[in-house]
């Protein structure tokens, strides 16, 4: 994961938990605030990749993850990617209606 330095006012409420988790996690301040904003980050662009606002290989990229990965984190919050089953089955019943037609 490349890191750039980037001067931020950071509220109160979230340095306090960052605080709570860096002693729960044994680990410094920095790294539960980069944890806090990673959590963040992920949840937006699943956000964007179910709206269809970004492609999966895009949310692959900006997540430092592969696609495989990207798709298992919406899975495990219930966020459906692609096609859903209804609209699978409605493209079904079409295509069997085409082929009928053009016989």
């Amino acid at each position: 994961m490349s890191a750039k330095p980037y001067a931020l006012r950071i509220p109160k409420g979230l340095l306090e938990l960052a605080e709570l988790k860096s002693r729960a996690d044994r680990t410094d301040k920095a790294t539960a605030l980069r944890q806090l904003l990673y959590a963040g980050a992920e949840g937006y662009v699943l956000e964007l990749l179910s709206a269809g606002k970004l492609t999966l290989g895009r949310a692959a990229e900006l997540l430092e993850m592969s696609v495989y990965e990207v798709q298992q984190r919406a899975h495990d919050r219930g966020i459906e990617l692609g096609a859903t089953a209804e609209q699978y089955r409605k493209a079904r019943e079409i295509t069997k209606r085409l082929v009928r037609a053009s016989d």
